[in-house]
C-alpha cells in the first residue's frame, strides 16, 4: 500500500462532485459568471491574435497600410471599428494587441509563480535558517518597484517585451512566494503531513504530492489578477516606448499612439484601451469568482 492510500483515499466519484460543486459556486456569482465569459471571450481574442502573430504570412492583416482610408471612424465600410492614422484597420490592430497582452501576461505570471511557488514551499515547510534566508530575499525583493527596474533595464538592454518579461517577473515572483510560504506554515503541522513524515515520506515528496496540491486553489485565484496587473504593467511601459516596439502592436503601443488623436479622432485610442480595460475587469472579477470557489468557508465538501 502507498504512502498516499495511507495518507488520503479519495473516493472514485470525488473529484468530479468537487468540479461539479466549485462550478455551481462559480456560476452562482453573477459578477464572476460575467468575468468568466469576459475572459473567456478574450482568450478566444487572444489565441486569434497569438496566431496572426506566430504564423508567418498573417502579419499584413495588422501592418497593411492605406493613406486614403486613414483615420475612418467605427462602423466604417470594411473597418469595424475604424481605422488608424496609417489607415491601418483598428479590429485587426486590437485582436493581434490582445493577443500580444495576454500570451505576455500569462507567459511572466506563470514562470512568477513556478518561482514563488518553489521558493516560498522551501521557506514554510523547512522553517529555520532557510526561512530566515528565503523570507529575507522575499522581503528585499517585494519591495523592489518594478517599472524603476523595466526602465534601468531597457536602458541597459534594448527595449522590448522580453525586457519588461525580466522585470515584471523578477520582483512578481515574490508575491507568490509570501503567500505560499504562509499557506506551507499552516499545512506543516496539518495531521496528512505528519503521517507521512511518520511513514519517511521526505520533505522535497510531501511538498509536491502534499502542500502544493493544497495551494493550487489559492495561487490560481493570485495568479488572475497578477496576469492582469502584468498587462497593465506592459501597456504603461510601451505606452512609453519600453515596451512592445513596432511593428508588433500591444495594447499599450496602440494607446500611446491614439493619444495624438484624442481630440479630433478619439476612437483610435479609446478602442484598444476599452479592449484593455475589458481584459482586465474581466481577470479581476473571474478572480473574485474563483476565490470564492476556493474560500473554505464557502465550501461544501
Amino acid at each position: 500500500m502507498s504512502v498516499e492510500q495511507v495518507v488520503h483515499v479519495p473516493s472514485g466519484h470525488e473529484p468530479a462532485r468537487r468540479l461539479r460543486e466549485a462550478l455551481t459556486l462559480l456560476f452562482a456569482n453573477k459578477l464572476a459568471s460575467i468575468g468568466a465569459l469576459l475572459a473567456a471571450a478574450f482568450v478566444v481574442v487572444g489565441v486569434a491574435g497569438s496566431v496572426i502573430v506566430l504564423v508567418p504570412g498573417l502579419d499584413h492583416l495588422y501592418t497593411d497600410q492605406n493613406l486614403r482610408a486613414a483615420l475612418l471612424p467605427p462602423l466604417a465600410p470594411d473597418h469595424v471599428l475604424g481605422t488608424d492614422h496609417l489607415g491601418r484597420d483598428l479590429a485587426w490592430r486590437v485582436v493581434t494587441g490582445s493577443g500580444i497582452s495576454l500570451m505576455f501576461g500569462v507567459a511572466v505570471t506563470a514562470i512568477s509563480m513556478a518561482i514563488g511557488m518553489v521558493v516560498g514551499s522551501i521557506a514554510g515547510y523547512y522553517g529555520g535558517i532557510a526561512d530566515r534566508l528565503l523570507s529575507g530575499a522575499i522581503d528585499f525583493t517585494w519591495g523592489f518597484p518594478v517599472i524603476l527596474l523595466a526602465v534601468v533595464l531597457g536602458g541597459m538592454l534594448s527595449p522590448g517585451l522580453l525586457v519588461v518579461g525580466i522585470a515584471v517577473a523578477s520582483v512578481t515572483w515574490a508575491g507568490f512566494a509570501r503567500m505560499i510560504r504562509a499557506e506551507a506554515i499552516s499545512l506543516h503541522e496539518k495531521e496528512f503531513v505528519e503521517a507521512a513524515r511518520a511513514l519517511g515520506v521526505s520533505g522535497p515528496r510531501i511538498i509536491v504530492r502534499h502542500l502544493l496540491p493544497n495551494m493550487l486553489g489559492s495561487t490560481l485565484v493570485l495568479g488572475t489578477y497578477y496576469v492582469a496587473a502584468a498587462i497593465i504593467v506592459e501597456a504603461s511601459l510601451s505606452f512609453i516606448g519600453l515596451g512592445a516596439q513596432p511593428p508588433m502592436p500591444s495594447l499599450g503601443q496602440l494607446i500611446a499612439t491614439g493619444r495624438n488623436f484624442l481630440s479630433v479622432d478619439p476612437w483610435v485610442a479609446v478602442v484598444p484601451g476599452t479592449a484593455m480595460a475589458l481584459i482586465v475587469l474581466g481577470l479581476n472579477t473571474f478572480g473574485d469568482g474563483l476565490r470564492d470557489v476556493f474560500d473554505p468557508r464557502l465550501r461544501r465538501w
